[in-house]
Order: C-alpha cells, then structure tokens, then sequence
C-alpha cells in the first residue's frame, strides 16, 4: 500500500509538472496525454508543444535521457511556457525539463489561439504572441462593433490585465478562451425571455469552483441544460466530498438544484464559486434523529483524516463510540438470528436509517443464494461478489460507510458490476455464523482470513471471483482506505474478473457451438432413423398388399381355371369328319395369332361354342367373337340358336377381341 501511495504522489507531482509546463487546465485531458506517453514528463511536453520548443523529433530520445534536470530555460533555447500562476499553486516542483543547447532549431514566431464570448457571439483571433493585449482588443472593436473604451477582456489566468502588456509574458498556453464585458452598453431585449432561455441552454457554462482546503481550483465546462444538482454530483468525484456535506458560496439566492445552469441566474460566460466540507457544531444533535454522525474527511494526500478537534467535537463522538445513552445506535444486525433474509432486511433498513438511501443494493438472502446470483449464470450474466463485513466497534464504521460505501462513484460501480452481501460481525454469535458460511461456500482459508483481521482494522470489503473449479478472493479491502484507492481496487478486481469471464465466454461458446453440433446430429440422426422406418413401413405394406393382391389374383385365377375345367369337361365330344349329320368346322384366332380348330354339328347351340372359346380362356364375358367378313360380333346373338342358323356352316373362320 505505501508503494501504491508514493507511485500516485509521483504522478501527482508529474501532472502538476506537465500542467505548469503546458498551460492545460483540464486535469483530464492533461491526464489523457500524460497516459498516452506513459507518464513521461518530457515525451508528453515534446507531444503537445514540439514545434514551440525548438526540440527535433528525431532527437527525442537524447532529450528523454535527461528527463530527470529540472530548472529553468537558457534565453537560447526557449521551450514551454513557466507555469502559470493558477497551476503554480498546486504544486512547487512545476519547472520544465532543461534542453540541451544542441537540439535547437530555428524557432518560428508563436501563434495564440482566442477563444472570445461576447453576448450571443463566438469570435476566434489568431495573434502573435509578441502581440499585446490592445491588439486584441483592436481586432474585437472591427468584429463586434464595440468601442475599445467601452470593452473589458476577462478570462485571463492571472486577473486583470492592461492593454499594454505584451501576451508572452503572459505564459499562455497556445489555446485560450475569454469573454467581453460591456457594462455601460445596455443589451437590446430583441427576443423573448422564452427565446433567451432556450438560447441559454445550448451555451457552455465555465464554472471556476474553488476547492478550499484542498487550496485548488476547478475549470470546469457545463452545457446551459445541466442541472445544479447534476454539477455537485460531478465535483463531488473531484473533491470526495459527497453532495450532502457540500457547502457552497456564489450560488444565486434563488438556485435550486433541480434548476438548470441557464435558469440559475448565474453568470455567463464565467462564474465563480467555492466549495467546501460542511462543519458541524460541537455536541449538537438532530432532533430527528438519535445520533447526528460526524462525518470525517481524507486530507489531500488521501493517508490521514483531518482532525476533529477543528469542529470541536470528540474523537469517540466523531466515530459513533460515545457513552452518551443520547447517541446510542441500533445494531445493524440482531444477535441470533435465525432466518438470514430477515437479519439482511434488518440490515439494510439499518444502514439506510444510518446512512441515507443512497448505498449499494444489498443483496437480501443468503450468501449460497448471492454466490449462485454471481456465479453460476451464463458467462455473459456473471458478476462479482462483494462481501461487506461491517462492525460497529470499529472507529471506521462511520467513515467508511458514509464516505466510501454512500459514495455515488462507489454506489454506482458497485451497481453495475457486482452483486454486493452484506454481514455484521458485532456480535460474536453473527461472526461465527459468517465464519461457518464461508468454511461452506469458499473454503477454511477465507474464513481463516477473515479471523485474523483485528476489530479496529474493519470494516471489509471481500472482492469474490468465480471459478470453475472454487471461488477465489481477489481482495480484501480494509477500512482505512479512500474514496479513490477504493476504486482502484475494485477496478483493478474488475479487469482480473473481465480478462476470466471474456475465457469464460470464450468456453462457453465453443461448448455451446459443440452442443449445438451434437444437438444437430442427433436431430438429424433421429430424423434419419425415423425416414428409415417410415420406408420400412412403407416396403411392408407394400409387401402386404402385393401378397394380398397376389392372393387374390390366384384366387380369381383358380376361380376362372375352375371353371374353365368344368366347361372344358362339359363340351360335347368333337364329332367325326364322316358323320351322318352336317358338320361345321370352326377356326378360331385367338388375340396372340394362335388358331383354334374343332368341328361341331351344325345342330349345335351358340352357347357350346361360347363355353369351347371359354375353356380355352376367354370368356365370353370378356371376349367377343367376330366374323371376319361381312364382320358379325357372334357374342351378340342369342346362345341358343343353332350355328346353321348363325350361318357358321360348313365352315367359318372367327376371331377373338377383347371387349372395351
């Protein structure tokens, strides 16, 4: 931890150092540059202001090479500007690198960039820094028609300046921004108030906020439509000092923090304000509540708190540990309880009554129920698991929690990517408890862990990670932190968690891709056997209606041999070539070319010679028996006329065809 802290002393003073050097205001943007250079003073310089210096690029490397001389330019080789007054202030060690004389180049004249609001006016002027500040003044005479005698340039970083003097030893960065004043011009009302409003809302605000004990100034740029609410929101992540215990100066009378910074009344385009830690009275007492907490504060280097003799309040009251019955506290969770949702609700009702509503979200049940919140769903869904161990006999407690876990940065991190449970170790039965669910859930180490943390070292913030095997603490937070080095820590959890769940992911996806592979095949395997045995169904019923058919066909083939047979035998005898009696001799062409002969007695019906055709397979039924000329169908005569009498006598050629 102190290696931490003297690395972040470090860049602090390497910020003041680059802002001094470059004339960047906005800690931001001059944060930005820095981490793009990875902290190195003289690269960032060289990468803002390279042409201004006179510094080659190709001999960077040299130059880096005595990053570590610090003190003030030869008259030979001019480079960045001094500090201005405004960063001087922030830190003492603000001096430029020295450059070596062999880096020079001929410097070319410097060109400012102004920024100058006036009314409803934006005008940009481009002067050479040799310039003075008349010049300006001249240029904005012809843009904005307004006489020189009547016009006041504000904005600049060291107050009032007259037109006399000369803008390089100004110290100006190479972008600026002003504004006009013309007090003794009245503004024509030329548009409505609605109009003017709404005007008001689409301009930027430059809010100059004076930190008082950090002894620090903010520029700050808000658009007209941000409210005053959302502007302390915002300087209470610059300054630590959370919006209740905010106390401001330069606000109009009739602001609100619902109101937007164009209907505040305030000025534009600047306005100057003061914030500072709201002090409460000694031994005084809220009469709405049991005990008013006081609130303490971490100096500016973020280590020690401030001390409480400067509100004339005791040490043990400062921490909630005073004897008074007066200022005696519900506990957080009570002894022995058996139903853990309950001691969560009792704890969370508890905390919000303490220390407002704005705190993490607790999760309300047990911790098994948390873990499997954060843990267990898709790797997409799963969070970190924060455990807050609060006990109310360390002087902490209130620290922490009003100042770190109310925090809105906190708050709102916590919201976003953790699932925060809470627990309360007063009492020794509640610890015991604690120690038993996490020998369960996370192993004897961590419960082994959290034994040997003392009283006064609590509260704690156990940072849990997920695995596919255990869950692993990444951190465990102590009490005596602040606001940022929290963050850190839990930003720092978070890229470890992120780095594991984008593998998680990763896992998941493939395993998921292969599941849906299998799923695919078997689908398509089970379609396959289910086509297979369709088709065999299908062969089978084909199968059965052929024998079916088949069966049938025989049975009607036998029918027809059958009767055939009987006909066969039913015939008369052929009669003899040399008979007493007229013989008729009959071929018959049969569809396949064969010929039928047979004689027959001319006395013979018809319906011998239909049932002769017949057993030989072609019934009469299906069959006719045509003449060949003229052409007769004999099938349509009566079978009991005789063949003399049909005229089939002494013989007659016929033909058989099937009927349609």
């Amino acid at each position: 931890m102190a290696s931490d802290s003297e690395s972040n002393m470090d860049r602090e003073i390497i910020l003041a150092d680059f802002q001094a050097c470059t004339g960047i205001d906005d800690i931001a943007e001059a944060i930005t540059l820095l981490e793009l250079n990875n902290w190195d003073l003289v690269a960032a310089i060289n990468g803002v202001i390279p042409q201004e210096n006179g510094i080659l690029q190709s001999n960077l490397s040299s130059v880096a090479s005595q990053a570590n001389i610090y003190g003030p330019h030869s008259q030979a080789a001019p480079a960045a500007p001094p500090a201005a007054p405004a960063a001087s202030s922030s830190s003492s060690s603000a001096f430029c690198p020295a450059l070596p004389s062999r880096h020079i180049v001929e410097r070319q004249p410097r060109m400012l960039n102004f920024r100058v609001e006036y009314r409803q006016r934006t005008v940009e002027v481009v002067i050479e820094e040799g310039s003075v500040v008349g010049e300006i003044k001249q240029i904005l005479e012809t843009e904005l028609q307004v006489p020189v005698t009547k016009m006041q340039l504000k904005g600049w970083k060291s107050g009032d300046v007259s037109d006399s003097i000369v803008l390089q030893s100004l110290h100006l960065p190479k972008n600026n921004s002003l504004y006009v004043l013309t007090p003794d011009i009245t503004p024509t009302a030329s548009t409505s108030q609605n109009s003017v409003l709404q005007e008001s809302l689409n301009q930027n605000f430059l809010l100059v906020i004076s930190h008082r004990e950090a002894q620090r100034d903010y520029n700050l740029n808000f658009p007209g439509s941000r409210t005053i609410q959302e502007v302390k929101r915002n300087v209470s992540d610059l300054t630590n000092i959370p919006v209740r215990h905010q106390q401001w100066e330069g606000w109009p009378a009739s602001a609100s923090d619902s109101m937007t910074l164009a209907a505040s009344g305030i000025s534009y385009p600047c306005h100057h304000l003061g914030v500072c830690r709201r002090s409460s009275p000694a031994n005084t007492q809220e009469p709405t509540e049991e005990c008013a907490d006081v609130h303490m504060v971490s100096d500016s280097e973020g280590d020690d708190f401030e001390d409480a003799s400067e509100f004339g309040v005791d040490e043990s009251e400062m921490f909630g540990m005073g004897t008074s019955t007066g200022c005696r506290k519900a506990p957080l969770m009570p002894e022995n309880t058996e139903n853990e949702v309950d001691a969560l609700l009792h704890l969370t009702a508890e905390f919000t009554t303490r220390y407002g509503e704005c705190h993490p979200v607790f999760f309300i049940g047990t911790l098994e129920a948390a873990s499997q919140e954060a843990f267990y769903g898709k790797a997409r869904d799963r969070k970190l698991l924060a455990i807050y161990l609060h006990n109310d006999e360390s002087v902490l407690g209130n620290v922490f929690c009003s100042q770190m876990m109310c925090a809105d940065s906190i708050v709102s991190y916590l919201s976003q990517n953790f699932i925060t449970w809470a627990w309360d170790v007063t009492k020794e039965a509640n610890k015991a408890r604690l120690l038993t669910m996490c020998t369960r859930h996370f192993g004897s180490v961590v419960a082994q862990t959290i034994r040997t943390y003392k009283t006064d070292q609590f509260p704690l913030l156990l940072i849990v990670m997920g695995k596919r095997t255990s869950n692993e603490v990444l951190n465990v937070i102590q009490g005596n932190t602040t606001v940022d080095e929290l963050m850190m820590r839990l930003m720092g959890a978070m890229e470890i968690f992120t780095a594991q769940q984008q593998e998680d992911i990763k896992d998941e996806d493939e395993r998921e891709a292969r599941e849906m592979v299998k799923r695919e095949q078997d689908e398509a395997y089970q379609l396959s056997l289910e086509a297979d045995r369709k088709k065999r169904e299908a062969q089978e019923r084909e199968q059965a209606e052929q024998l079916r058919l088949q069966q049938i066909q025989k049975e009607a083939d036998d029918e027809k041999e059958a009767i055939r047979l009987s006909l066969e035998h039913a015939l008369p005898p052929e009669p003899a070539e040399e008979g007493g009696e007229p013989i008729s001799k009959l071929r018959i062409r049969t569809p396949s070319g064969e010929f039928l002969v047979r004689r027959f007695l001319g006395s013979t019906k018809l319906q011998v010679l239909f049932d002769f055709v017949a057993s030989k397979g072609y019934p009469w039924e299906d069959f006719k028996l045509l003449t060949t000329f003229p052409r007769r169908n004999i099938t349509q005569l009566d079978p009991a006329s005789s063949l003399l009498e049909a005229k089939l006598f002494p013989q007659e050629t016929l033909f058989l065809e099937a009927k349609e």
